[in-house]
């Protein structure tokens, strides 16, 4: 197991800031003493607690997570959102990172959501047109290969996708000439003999005639083959029977450069039926290959803030190249953290060299428990390396005549999947296995403050209707008795009137002698009651 030397040396806090020039260029201008004022968040995070050390990962590197469901993966991944110090792109087939990030997040910049399958009920905020910017040929043929990820691991698929791409990116090129919409592209895929003279007639104002020649091919070529392509398109194009999905692929492109600048937040949420993958796969992969672009104008080819990628569920509902992306992302600021359920789930989507790729471009490996799989558990545990065992020496009696060391994993397979929740095996490139706490959203200080500060929200507003609801109800009681007053009061200002003019008349103010006595006896029986005016009768 790691050392606390080995741990301080290549994943503390302090080996952070001797690269802080590197994993942030805007540090290179600035005093030492100032460069060591400046936290050390601003481009590394916290990913895990051994003991009393913090084990540290900067944001040039890619981190993996492997574990079980319920077993912290997801309440990590959240802490990585939270941490990240510039714009975040957040997957995951449930809104557990929104419900757990989103507010603090509110505090950094924008918060998007793409909800394509309108999940949980959240409406998308942004939406994303996949032939926005097809007009160029080049980015015909990117978006066509995000619509339709490869399949390296066999041969005869990735035959039939390297034809639907070609077919799809002309189909996409003359859509977007033409000013038209992705449904049109599903049409002419659905019919490609009733299309040809449309999509050939668009493709002629193209500056690329490859175009033509490969829409030619394929809308042209033998019933059986133009099959194959067909069926092997359509199912990147079947979120477009969903509403939902299809009003979420309407509207233009997405500004990259305004995300990255204001330092927003893009939550994706997909299904994880798959029918929306392609959606999703299109825009993530726009906007890291704008990053990128973005990224080799900075100084240093790097991004500064950094844009970070947490993949939540990547095997399931995003299906970008990450056996690709994690070779080359990080050395742009671009840290990709993933999440998945096992290794085997990583060698169903990527295939067993992509898996592998993945696994060694990720400089930090956190493996929870929770799996079941002897041949997971068995390749985890040849990552803890290797220690001596002593072995008692017997003879045929079984009486031990000497020892002998044997090497066995530092962790065997079965303590691995009887790992305790939150808790992993960190595989962190340049030093040994260690066991270490995960760091849980849910915990943390940022988001009960949000969730304390949202809760008091509340009570003010909840108390604030009450008092306008009381005093609508004062208001509506004093009127109802001012009504049923007033005329009472009518009745005793016209008595006061009289009685002030009887005495005036008293005092000689008004009127003659005659005027005098009529005054004088009016006085007199308005200072009687109605009972003795009664008696006198």
């Amino acid at each position: 197991m790691a050392s606390r030397w080995q741990i301080f040396r290549v994943a503390s806090r302090f080996a952070m800031r001797r690269k802080a020039t590197v994993l942030k260029p805007s540090l290179r201008e600035v005093p030492r003493w100032l460069r060591w004022r400046t936290p050390v968040t601003e481009y590394a995070s916290r990913i895990a607690r051994v003991g009393g050390q913090g084990i540290w990962s900067p944001v040039e590197d890619v981190t993996l997570r492997m574990g079980g469901p319920r077993t912290g993966k997801t309440g990590e991944l959240a802490s990585r959102i939270l941490d990240a110090p510039g714009a975040v792109i957040a997957t995951s087939t449930r809104t557990d990172l929104i419900d757990l990030t989103a507010k603090v997040r509110r505090g950094k910049g924008p918060v998007y959501v793409f909800n394509p399958s309108g999940l949980g009920g959240l409406d998308s905020t942004i939406t994303f047109d996949p032939l926005s910017g097809c007009e160029d040929p080049v980015m015909a043929t990117h978006r066509a290969g995000d619509l339709l990820p490869s399949a390296e691991d066999n041969a005869e698929r990735e035959h039939w996708v390297s034809l639907a791409r070609q077919a799809l990116a002309a189909l996409m090129h003359a859509a977007a000439l033409g000013e038209m919409d992705m449904a049109q592209v599903q049409a002419w895929v659905a019919d490609p003999e009733s299309a040809a003279d449309a999509v050939l007639r668009l493709l002629r104002r193209s500056s690329e005639p490859t175009f033509a020649t490969a829409a030619q091919q394929f809308l042209t070529t033998n019933e059986r083959t133009r099959s194959s392509i067909t069926t092997t398109i359509m199912p990147a194009l079947g979120w477009l029977t969903d509403p939902t999905a299809k009003a979420a692929a309407t509207g233009g492109s997405f500004d990259v450069e305004q995300l990255l600048a204001e330092t927003g937040t893009v939550y994706m949420i997909g299904a994880e039926e798959g029918h929306t993958a392609p959606l999703v796969t299109a825009l993530t992969a726009h906007i890291a290959r704008e990053a990128r672009r973005i990224a080799s104008g900075c100084p240093g080819g790097r991004l500064d803030p950094a844009l970070t990628l947490a993949l939540d569920e990547a095997a399931l509902i995003c299906l970008i190249p990450l056996h690709l992306w994690t070779a080359d992302m990080g050395g742009r600021n671009i840290p990709i953290h993933i999440g998945a359920q096992s290794r085997a789930q990583l060698i169903a989507r990527w295939g067993a060299t992509g898996a592998a790729s993945i696994m060694t471009n990720s400089a930090t490996v956190l493996i929870l428990g929770g799996s079941r799989d002897p041949d997971d558990l068995n390749a985890y545990s040849m990552l803890t390396s290797d220690r001596d065992e002593d072995v008692d020496q017997k003879d045929a009696g079984g009486k031990v005549t000497g020892r002998s060391p044997r090497k066995v994993p530092v962790l065997s397979p079965g303590q691995i999947s009887q790992l305790p929740p939150m808790t992993a095996v960190i595989v962190r490139r340049g030093m040994p296995a260690s066991v270490g706490k995960l760091q849980m959203a849910w915990k943390r200080r940022d988001v009960k403050a949000a969730a304390r500060t949202e809760r008091h929200g509340e009570v003010a507003e909840r108390w604030i209707r009450r008092r306008d609801e009381f005093a609508i109800r004062v208001a509506a009681f004093v009127d109802g008795l001012a009504e049923q007053i007033e005329p009472w009061m009518d009745r005793v200002q016209t008595w006061f009137a009289r009685r002030a003019e009887a005495r005036r008349a008293a005092r000689g103010e008004v009127g003659g002698p005659e005027r005098r006595e009529l005054v004088h006896a009016e006085v007199e029986r308005l200072d009687t009651t109605p009972a003795e005016r009664e008696g006198e009768r």
